[in-house]
């Protein structure tokens, strides 16, 4: 059965299901662990798994990505948070050069299964700097996926799926829908990156543009 719960909650559920799917999985960024995420979406896994798994870092996002980069390419699976996606040109040739890039660049001889989680968009309050919506930004970079749900279901679904993922997949979170709420199923909820969610068949043409 379904059941209704929130667009943080359902990632945070994803989060943990895969952490206790698979000890390679952790997850690092600022405040992620003790103080749960500044929006509160990774609250409870720093007691559940550790700090070993659930990794406070320092203010550098050079460090959280080029981090994950090296956690993957070294064989854990990590989840690296950025606190606002706009800080994600503060890591620039790391998130651009060398998680989207490496495993091209190196002819293969390994992957980088990271998933870099961005919080965006306007909410109020937080001016020029926390309100971006940069995706279009990893669209010029080849390499790395680019994930961007718009409900609970698929916040949970598409995060699991990105976690096993061997490329690098960019989760991008919109701020406002933290407090939305909607029916996720239960069990090992999955779907599938690049996957069209066909809503109603028919004969006529869509063209959807962005």
């Amino acid at each position: 059965m379904p059941r209704t719960i929130s667009y943080s909650q359902a990632i945070n559920e994803a989060l943990a299901e895969e952490m206790e799917r698979d000890e390679r999985v952790v997850l690092l960024g600022e405040d992620v662990g003790r103080m749960g995420g500044i929006f509160g979406v990774t609250a409870g896994l720093h007691d559940k798994f550790g700090a070993d798994r659930v990794i406070d870092t320092p203010i550098s996002e050079m460090l959280i990505v080029g981090g994950a980069v090296g956690m993957a390419i070294t064989g854990l699976r990590p989840v690296a948070e950025l606190q606002f996606a706009d800080f994600i040109f503060n890591a620039a040739d790391e998130t651009f050069a060398k998680m989207s890039k490496w495993r091209y660049m190196h002819g293969g001889q390994f992957t980088v299964p990271m998933v870099l989680r961005l919080p965006e968009g306007a909410t109020g309050g937080g001016g020029a700097e926390h309100s971006q919506c940069p995706e279009a930004t990893l669209l010029e970079h080849p390499g790395s996926h680019i994930v961007v749900a718009s409900n609970p279901a698929d916040a949970k679904g598409l995060l699991k799926a990105a976690i096993r993922d061997d490329n690098p997949v960019a989760f991008f979170e919109h701020k406002g829908l933290y407090t939305m709420k909607g029916e996720v199923p239960d069990g090992d909820h999955l779907v599938e990156i690049g996957k069209a969610d066909i809503k109603r068949e028919g004969t006529d043409v869509t063209i959807v543009a962005w």
